[in-house]
Formats: C-alpha cells, structure tokens, sequence
C-alpha cells in the first residue's frame, strides 16, 4: 500500500463506485471510521432500555460506534444501497384490508441479507484483483455496525426522524451494506438533511413508537414485536398491530421523499405470491411444514413456525367478525403451546365482542325498521 499515491487511491474510489454498480447496487459511498459523534445517542437510547430484549445491542456496547474495534486495520467503510421497492404498488391497499396478511415490502422476496453478501464479496474480490494486499469484511445487518450513521457520513443519505437512511433519489425503500477495508481512500461528503419540520413518520406511527425524532423505542414498534420479540406481546400493541403480521412500514408509507424511490430490478426482491395479498385465514391454516417451505430464502423464516402463529392470531383477532376465523382459532387452540395459545384466547375474545356488537347492532336495525313500518317514533 505504500505505493499506492493520492491520485491512486482517487482513482481506485472511483473504480470502486463503477464496479459495484455494475454489481447492482444503485449507490456507493466512503467514509472515514469517526463515528465518536454518534456514542451518546447510542448510550443513552441503550441506557433507556430501548433495544428491549435486543441483549446483543447492549453486549456490543460502543464496538458498533468504532470499526476498528471490530475489525482491526479498517480505514474506510464502503456503503452501498440496494433498492428494493417491488413493482407491486398493492401495498396500502392490503394494510387496509383486515382480511389479508400485511408482510413488510423488505420481506418478500429473497432474504436480503444473502443477497447483499454475495455482492459485497465480489465487490471486494475486485478490489483485491485490483491491490493483492487489500484486506475486507462484508456486513450486512449481521454485526455491531451503525449502517446508518455509515451510510449518512458516506453521503448515501441523511438520517430520518423514524431513523432510517433517507435519500432524494430514493427515499428509503433500500438495503444497505458495508465493506470494511484497509485502504485510506478519499471520502465522500454528506449530503444536506430533507426533513424539515416534517414530523409525519412520528405522527403516524401506529404504536407511537418514534418517541422523539430520531429516536424508536423498539419495545413500542411493531417490527420489532413481530420479528425481534419472542414472548407475549403487551395487550396494549396488539389492537394496533392490526393485520402487520411480520414488521412494519407505515413510516415509510407515509414519508413524502418515499414518492422518489424507483422499482427495484432485482427480481429476488420481487413479491412471493405465498407471502404477498394472502388472507390471514389462509396463513394461519400453514403447519409448520408448509411454512418452512413457503419461507425457503426468505428472511422471514428466522422468526419460526410458533412467531409466525402468534402475529397472525393477533391478526385475527383484529379482523372484522367471521365465523370462519373463530373456528380456525378454537380448531389450533387445542394443539398450541402456551405462548400460541395465549394470543389465541385474546383473539377468540376480540371476535366474540365484535359478535356481540354485530348482533347488536342488527337488533337495533330491526327494531328500527319494524317502527318505521308501524309509524312510531324512531326512538320507540
């Protein structure tokens, strides 16, 4: 690396940049490895409690604030970004529908994480093609890496108010990667934050879990309840989790810079039709098996058979009334284990008072009509 010149190294950024768009990645960035500026934040929202039981967030402590903790000899970080909006744009109108599983757009193709990977590594087989000395390590979402305080200092985007990477090319319907290297390679400049005033990512939040700008409470947001939690949800999340049966994207959904974001070419990240615009009752009949193979390559299998069973029962239970979906309840009551079961009940009970209110509702109807028809006050 000695003889490597600044005008080596300039140029060698910009090779860098070429091949991993060639690679598939819309957008690649370098930054240096000072992320001090970020250790309070982390150490308060740590000290706050709000990784939940996220324990490995705490066990890292401020490694993912210092690359070079983590890997030795790192210099740089390479970011990149992956699009991943799919051209389904059915997304809102599924959320809407009580009836239907609502799966986070992220998730329903092929698990990002292998995909961004493969990349990553070729990418720095290039570069190492390129200098037989070069030393890298590919992340994705897989160690204590802040990828967005990365991605901000790389100048792929700014930090949102939900906390995501936001980008005016893109929004933020995109995954990103690290490669940490050993290379001093000239860095990229952030770009100006977009948010302004806009506060529409908090106010939206269906569990308010976005406590201040910048700052989730993962113990309130529905991703992390349907995907990270293991144990019984707080009754308190469970009406509000409507159909989002795995994470969560009304912060996204509701973001103005999200009108930017282009359709993804990838087509691992397009749409399974198992996951995508399913009826709840057809997701719950799943046996462990089916799931297993429905999820094959999806990140959605991480979460297990006994998650899986537990959001969707939630899910059901918000659903409007159905006959159907009490018999489907009571039918996997009888074979489900305690933490099931659980969510279970409180669904059966969901479903039984909008029963009672129906029933209700089509007795005053009826006491209405027959007044109507005899000419008494419609208060009789």
């Amino acid at each position: 690396m000695s003889s490597l010149n600044s005008i080596d190294l300039g140029q060698l950024a910009n090779n860098i940049k070429a091949w991993g768009k060639a690679l598939g990645f819309q957008q690649v960035g370098i930054s240096d490895i000072d992320l001090s500026q970020h250790e309070a934040h982390l150490s308060d929202w740590l000290a706050n409690n709000y990784h939940g039981d996220m324990h490995y967030m705490q066990r890292h402590g401020m490694t993912r604030a210092r690359p070079a903790e983590l890997v030795p000899g790192t210099l740089r970080v390479i970011s990149v970004r992956m699009d991943y909006l799919p051209p389904d744009a059915s997304f809102a109108r599924h959320l809407n529908d009580r009836r239907i599983g609502y799966v986070s757009r992220y998730a329903l193709g092929r698990d990002y994480h292998k995909v961004l990977r493969k990349r990553l590594k070729q990418l720095g087989e290039k570069i190492s093609d390129a200098l037989s000395d070069t030393a890298y390590r590919p992340f994705v979402d897989s160690a204590p890496v802040l990828e967005h305080a990365i991605a901000e200092k790389a100048g792929l985007g700014w930090t949102g108010k939900h906390s995501l990477t936001l980008s005016r090319d893109a929004g933020s319907w995109f995954f990103l990667g690290e490669l940490f290297i050993n290379l001093p390679l000239p860095v990229d400049a952030p770009v100006e934050e977009g948010c302004g005033s806009c506060t529409a990512c908090m106010t939206i939040c269906p569990t308010q879990a976005i406590v201040a700008p910048y700052t989730v409470d993962a113990r309130k947001c529905i991703s992390y309840l349907t995907i990270e939690y293991d144990g019984v949800i707080p009754e308190q999340y469970r009406r509000a989790m409507g159909n989002r049966i795995y994470g969560c994207d009304d912060c996204q959904l509701i973001c103005p810079w999200n009108r930017y974001a282009s359709v993804t070419d990838e087509t691992d990240f397009h749409p399974r039709q198992a996951l995508h615009g399913q009826s709840l009752l057809q997701l719950f009949s799943w046996d462990e098996a089916t799931f297993l193979r429905n999820t094959e390559g999806s990140p959605i299998r991480r979460i297990g058979y006994q998650k899986w069973s537990r959001n969707l029962a939630i899910a059901l239970g918000n659903a409007p009334f159905d006959r159907d979906i009490v018999d489907a309840l009571m039918q996997r009551l009888s074979d489900a284990g305690e933490m099931v079961a659980e969510h279970i009940r409180w669904a059966l009970n969901e479903q039984q008072q909008k029963q009672a209110r129906h029933i209700d509702a089509d007795r005053k109807t009826a006491r209405l009509t027959r007044a109507v028809e005899k000419g008494l006050p419609r208060d009789a």
